[in-house]
């Protein structure tokens, strides 16, 4: 067992080597955890998912282990902030967040994955200065926030989500807000779906509304007035 034992006195002092294995382990821990939140991201059909997540936590992790590289190759020799350049990645994951912030309707879409784009790069810089044990954590709030927190707070409500589809979608938008309000029913949002065939044509447009209608009778009330609309299609819930 010599050998063995000249083989890793002989890696231990093998400094590039070391630092390449370590970077290694780190870049391949950073994927798996943005992985993770780009899942559920995916999952959820976000602007952002699990690829973009993914190259997010690569690429801060990457910038961190270069600020760390490059303070210890100039050590003595230049003034280096190790903290520069992790510190510009906060700042500029921005354009990436703000590249999710999309106008749907009458609602806004993608604030909660664009705070997910600037969690994970955090946990790639953490991972990249070697506090695993803090991205690894953290990793696990993110995901129970975007995740189990969202079925806690679904199961409080009694949102339906109201499809609605449409000709001449310009002109019914306001008539479907019309309707609804007229119940007292209150709109969370509206989004605005395409069927791949049907939208090739342009024929009919379907709407996502989602509304919390404050009795049954007044949900019956919404869909009868919409199905009475010469240019409504096909109403029903999901």
């Amino acid at each position: 067992m010599d050998w063995l034992q000249n083989a890793w006195q002989w890696l231990s002092n093998c400094e590039p080597l070391l630092f390449v294995l370590d970077a290694l382990w780190k870049l391949t821990l950073a994927a798996l955890l943005g992985g993770i939140i780009g899942f559920e991201r995916e999952h959820s059909h976000r602007p952002a998912g699990f690829r973009t997540h993914i190259l997010v936590a690569v690429g801060s992790a990457l910038v961190m282990l270069t600020s760390v590289y490059i303070s210890e190759a100039y050590a003595g020799r230049a003034n280096i902030d190790i903290t520069r350049m992790s510190a510009q990645v906060i700042s500029g994951i921005g354009f990436l967040g703000a590249g999710t912030i999309l106008r749907e309707g009458f609602s806004v879409k993608g604030l909660t994955t664009a705070a997910s784009l600037w969690a994970v790069s955090c946990v790639g810089i953490a991972v990249g200065a070697g506090f695993v044990s803090g991205a690894v954590v953290a990793t696990v709030v993110i995901y129970i926030t975007l995740n189990a927190l969202k079925k806690v707070l679904s199961k409080g409500q009694v949102g339906k989500a109201l499809f609605i589809e449409v000709k001449g979608l310009e002109e019914q938008i306001p008539e479907i807000s019309r309707i609804i309000k007229k119940t007292g029913t209150p709109i969370h949002s509206m989004e605005i779906l395409y069927d791949a065939k049907r939208r090739r044509n342009r024929e009919t447009s379907t709407v996502k509304a989602l509304i919390f209608p404050r009795t049954p009778e007044a949900l019956k009330l919404i869909i009868a007035e919409l199905q009475n609309d010469e240019n409504v299609v096909d109403v029903y819930l999901s």
